[in-house]
């Protein structure tokens, strides 16, 4: 007898493309906090937090409240026809958070992937550049510039070319695989420095009108640059006139036990990208920035049908008043050390963890065959993931050589759930070996 989840996937099969891919068998019925409960009524800890769009949680009552609220009062009137204090009001609690002691304003749309093309609209216009400089193992999205921008080929890329043009790419901060042969800290962080031989060798300083970067990044593995390496990459931007995107739309919102990750480093990026966890599961978007940059395009030149929707700016004015009000940057950072020590054990236990790193609670875990050679532990990195859905976890995988485990639970996350979801972790650490 076929279960409804059975019958789902079947009905899935036939409507739903190959291309939209599934990391797990399950349907979500319903959510809370983080748990997942499926169609069979099955619990999931979730470990994975929608792509880490629920630093909240699932269905926080005070997010749905205002959603429900809003939803009374106006869903859709399109902001470049009819305004709405909402959107006004969430601009300005942005300009307010986001990293930079200068004047900022704040552009709403709809996803990261808007975020980051207006982000490029934007720089391009405030400089009268076209090059835009992105990093290898950076992830920026799913639209032509967004793939353009983003570093790994397969699945994101492969077979949609061709690209936008003047897009360059240089070596990120990957210490454990160092991209250019060294080791820090002796090294100096030289991967910054290479800017320099960057525009000699691949774009004239003088056509370049940004950079853009993950404090973390994300997609590519939760690589965690050391703490000289931003403060040097803007420096050199400030020195040459690019403008400084940092791409927080993973690492933002709470999610490193800061709002945003640069704060870390001390780092005023020009202008900071934010989505995902800023609407507690509704879609929604923002670039904040210099008022002189925010300013450049002509009236008219920004815009979205959709963008800075009424419901879900109400949803993110909710967020940011749960975040405030419950202490969640507290708790990320208690979570961050438990998840830490806990991590740190299980390197020490497991030949197969070739590294820990991260911020906070945003870590995550590389799985090597051998720690000598540090070949890429893609399968087992599978193997595991199937072990925590199979037995009520759910876990994602990342990395460039898709070998790293990334920690994305939401920050509500109760002590007991923890607990569960590691234990559940660690027996799948145990029961996989390198092969």
């Amino acid at each position: 007898m076929p279960t409804k989840r059975d019958l789902l996937a079947a009905r899935r099969d036939q409507a739903v493309p190959p291309g939209v891919s599934n990391i797990t068998p399950h349907f979500a019925d319903r959510a809370r906090g983080a748990v997942i409960v499926d169609v069979e009524g099955r619990e999931l800890i979730d470990f994975a937090g929608g792509i880490g769009t629920l630093n909240v949680g699932h269905c926080h009552p005070r997010v749905v409240e205002a959603i429900k609220a809003q939803a009374d009062k106006l869903i859709h009137s399109c902001f470049h026809v009819t305004m709405y204090e909402p959107y006004v009001e969430l601009a300005e609690k942005l300009a307010e958070l986001t990293p930079g002691r200068f004047p900022k304003k704040t552009a709403l749309f709809n996803s990261g992937a808007e975020a980051v093309e207006n982000a490029i609209k934007i720089s391009r216009h405030a400089t009268g550049r076209q090059t835009v400089i992105a990093f290898e193992a950076g992830f920026h999205g799913r639209t032509l510039l967004g793939m353009s921008l983003t570093s790994k080929v397969k699945p994101y890329k492969f077979g949609f070319g061709p690209f936008a043009p003047e897009i360059y790419r240089m070596p990120y901060a990957y210490c454990y695989r160092c991209p250019i042969g060294l080791t820090h800290p002796e090294c100096g962080a030289a991967c910054a420095d290479h800017l320099h031989d960057f525009f000699v060798n691949h774009a004239a300083a003088e056509t370049a009108a940004a950079l853009i970067v993950e404090p973390i990044a994300g997609e590519g593995g939760f690589i965690t640059p050391p703490p000289e390496y931003f403060p040097k990459l803007k420096s050199i931007c400030e020195e040459f006139g690019l403008i400084f995107i940092a791409d927080e739309i993973q690492t933002g919102m709470g999610r490193t036990g800061r709002w945003f990750a640069m704060e870390h480093w001390g780092v005023e990026p020009d202008v900071t990208l934010v989505a995902k966890s800023l609407g507690g599961g509704m879609p929604i978007s923002a670039v904040v920035g210099r008022s002189e940059l925010m300013d450049s395009p002509q009236v008219g030149g920004l815009g979205s049908t959709y963008g800075g929707n009424p419901v879900s700016c109400a949803a993110a004015l909710a967020v940011l008043r749960v975040m405030t009000e419950e202490d969640l940057l507290d708790r990320g950072r208690a979570l961050g050390r438990t998840l830490r020590q806990r991590l740190d054990t299980w390197q020490d236990e497991f030949e197969i963890i070739g590294q820990v790193r991260g911020l906070g609670p945003m870590l995550g875990l590389e799985l090597v065959r051998d720690r000598a050679t540090k070949e890429p532990a893609d399968a087992e990195t599978r193997e595991l993931v199937r072990f925590g859905y199979e037995n009520g976890l759910l876990l994602l995988p990342c990395g460039n050589y898709n070998n790293v485990i990334r920690l994305l639970m939401p920050l509500v996350i109760t002590d007991e759930q923890l607990e569960r979801g590691l234990s559940i972790m660690e027996a799948g650490l145990k029961a996989i070996r390198p092969s």
